[in-house]
């Protein structure tokens, strides 16, 4: 409680509002549901067949966090979760809630008690058999059940996860600025990304899996056999230039029971034009000028940034006009930005 309490204070939550507003209910099992007494947790191999960091090479392509790049987890595992659950009750009796990362729930410190693994130094779960690759899930449930024993930390002395964080938002082991967090930054975070860490994301358009990639236990994971969780040819290694040019019609049909649906075209968009701008692919110039004119601010300002850096003179040519035109203080700002 006094560390999620001292997160919240120093803002660390960002964009996250829910998290500050659920406060109360995220403390304790009983702040979500009183009658609760006891928390069935369990986890889902989702290991990818590949290395998740091969992507990262291609500066045309984009690259998807491993739990993105198929149907929506919620999904997939609520649905097994409620099948357990009613089977618990028809076989034991009690109430039960059933919960996949959609409630306040602190599920890596229940996770760890359980003994499903130990939270890492990157701040997520780490198992012995699955590694960095596991989908956390609960049942809430009234009926008292003995407590398996807590996983001990083992991750050591070691710092890879650290060492291989882009942004440096892993600020000491077990501590995490989410605020220079790629995954926060294209995903939770609302807003422009600072121009300070957009160099540092790469090709990185939806999440980032560098400190779980390096994680040494890794070696004992087996990739997923859950069709669900499989990636999808086309979200392995998308390119850029189809993704930039999404409208929201397209992005809807082509994320359709994704979770990246859920950021929404604009700032999906956003993230591809950072990537797009960090390709130094000066041919790609062309695709972030056609955004210029996009409906979306925020659209606009990631293309302004993209096209400065892929042409500098075809920028300082159409910077003029296009100030004279822009009617967004944040856009403006981009031209006015040193290069």
């Amino acid at each position: 409680m006094r560390d999620l309490r001292a997160y919240l204070e120093a803002g660390c939550h960002g964009d996250m509002a829910w998290m500050a507003e659920t406060e109360a209910r995220r403390a304790t099992p009983q702040g979500l549901w009183p009658e609760a007494r006891s928390v069935i947790m369990l986890g889902s191999n989702y290991g990818p067949p590949d290395d998740p960091l091969a992507g990262h090479a291609r500066n045309d392509r984009g690259t998807v966090s491993v739990y993105a790049r198929n149907k929506d987890y919620h999904d997939t595992v609520k649905k097994r979760l409620k099948r357990l659950a009613r089977w618990l009750i028809e076989t034991h009796g009690g109430e039960v809630k059933v919960f996949v990362d959609t409630a306040p729930v602190m599920e890596k410190p229940l996770a760890a008690r359980a003994g499903l693994g130990w939270q890492g130094k990157h701040t997520n779960l780490v198992s012995r058999r699955y590694g960095s690759w596991l989908f956390l899930s609960e049942i809430y449930t009234t009926l008292v059940l003995p407590p398996d024993q807590p996983h001990a930390d083992r991750c050591g002395a070691c710092r890879s996860c650290l060492d291989a964080c882009p942004t440096g938002a892993l600020t000491g082991p077990y501590r995490i600025e989410p605020r220079r967090c790629i995954s926060y930054l294209t995903i939770e975070h609302k807003g422009h990304v600072p121009a300070e860490l957009r160099r540092r994301m790469g090709n990185r358009i939806y999440g980032c899996d560098d400190c779980l990639a390096v994680c040494p236990w890794n070696k004992f994971a087996v990739p997923t056999r859950e069709e669900d969780y499989l990636p999808r040819a086309e979200l392995l290694a998308p390119r850029l230039a189809d993704l930039a040019d999404l409208d929201d019609p397209g992005f809807r049909q082509v994320f359709a029971g994704s979770p990246i649906k859920r950021v929404g075209r604009d700032r999906f968009v956003r993230n591809v034009l950072i990537a797009l701008g960090n390709s130094g692919d000066h041919t790609l110039a062309g695709v972030a000028e056609r955004r210029l004119a996009d409906d979306s601010p925020l659209v606009r300002a990631m293309a302004v940034w993209a096209l400065r850096r892929l042409a500098p003179e075809r920028a300082a040519g159409l910077e003029a006009d296009a100030r004279a035109r822009e009617t967004d203080p944040d856009v403006r700002r981009e031209w006015e930005a040193a290069p």
